[in-house]
């Protein structure tokens, strides 16, 4: 959580540093210089964030898994609050592994579904948002502060998301917020058909239309997956899991931002905005059907408890409970409460396996 929220400050603070050294003149034999400062003032904060890996703590999982439990309890005493906390989860995290079980579907569809609504992630936005707002006629200093208006509310919003990742729900954010961003994302590129001649109410829609996906995308989109990636996999795998997570997910990252200006000027902005806005139903659908809730389980409880849930009935379960949630949340309706389906919540899953028992025997 705090990674997603400071790298959206960094973007911010990025934007700052444009409009800062934006007038900056050319100096004798130097041309270009304001553009220079802005891409070396990325540098300074680099240097900070090198120089603090020094002092953080080893992954007391890994140093278990090494063997090294006196330095393993040594790192979870600088991680807790009291000796106490630090060796009950020495002892958890010791006993967990011993009856981690393989990977299952429904972890790798957990996984697999992650993993898919990363590559969807709009970095892109982030990225060019100054060239979005210039082909709305803005000019280069009207761009960069509507730029800057847009990290700054992409790190204020990730804030809500901090009090809501273990209440609401980390599928609960997603599944709310992936139709607002694809909603937002066709207002913003429908806008580009507003004439030029209302430039106000075009250019005024269009900053309307990202800002407010970058409200919905700060606290669902933008955290929970890496939240999400980091506890999908079995602890024995939990590592390499994780690293190909985010190895795809960067990847990815740079084909949408590297291929977004031939996508803008084949398809056109609106082309281009709905195309994203597709994916974004894509990922809900993804997530709708194979991303189980992982709130409030420790990591050493989601492989026996949540993840015993095969996918298809994960998927099955699902798509019954849609029309239900639509029914009561939306519809405001009387509808009698679907029996849960983990085990942790006192669910169905031991029936729905001995119905899925007998229908295979008939």
């Amino acid at each position: 959580m705090m990674w997603q929220m400071w790298t959206a400050f960094g973007i911010m603070i990025g934007n700052v540093c444009d409009l800062a050294f934006y007038h900056v003149p050319n100096k004798p034999h130097v041309t270009g210089l304001n553009w220079r400062l802005m891409l070396g003032s990325a540098g300074i904060p680099a240097l900070i964030i090198m120089t603090q890996v020094f002092f953080c703590p080893e992954s007391p999982r890994w140093l278990i898994s090494k063997g090294r439990y006196d330095m393993a309890y040594e790192s979870l005493c600088r991680l807790r609050h009291s000796p106490m906390q630090a060796a009950r989860d020495l002892y958890c995290r010791e006993r967990g592994p011993v009856g981690a079980q393989p990977i299952s579907g429904a972890v790798y569809g957990a996984a697999e579904s992650t993993r898919n609504s990363r590559i969807n992630d709009l970095n892109v936005i982030a990225y060019y948002s100054s060239n979005i707002f210039s082909e709305a006629n803005l000019s280069q200093v009207q761009a960069l502060i509507a730029s800057w208006g847009f990290g700054m509310l992409n790190w204020l919003f990730a804030f809500p998301a901090m009090y809501t990742i273990d209440t609401f729900g980390r599928r609960n954010l997603l599944l709310t917020t992936f139709p607002l961003m694809s909603v937002f994302l066709l207002m913003t590129g429908f806008a580009f058909f507003i004439p030029e001649a209302n430039e106000t109410a075009r250019v005024a829609v269009i900053i309307l239309g990202m800002y407010l996906f970058s409200v919905a995308y700060s606290p669902g989109e933008g955290p929970v997956p890496f939240t999400y990636s980091a506890e999908a996999f079995p602890l024995y795998i939990r590592d390499v899991g994780m690293s190909w997570a985010t190895s795809v997910l960067w990847f990815f990252n740079f084909v949408i931002a590297i291929t977004f200006p031939r996508l803008s000027g084949a398809f056109t902005p609106q082309g281009a905005f709905g195309w994203y806005a597709g994916w974004n139903l894509i990922g809900f659908v993804m997530i709708l059907l194979f991303v189980p809730e992982t709130k409030a389980l420790s990591l050493e409880e989601l492989d026996k408890v949540l993840f015993s849930v095969p996918t298809h009935m994960h998927a099955a379960y699902q798509l019954k409970a849609l029309p239900h949630n639509i029914k009561k949340y939306f519809l405001r309706m009387k509808v009698k409460d679907l029996p849960p389906l983990y085990e942790h919540e006192g669910g169905a899953i031991g029936e729905m396996r001995d119905a899925e028992t007998t229908s295979g025997h008939a």
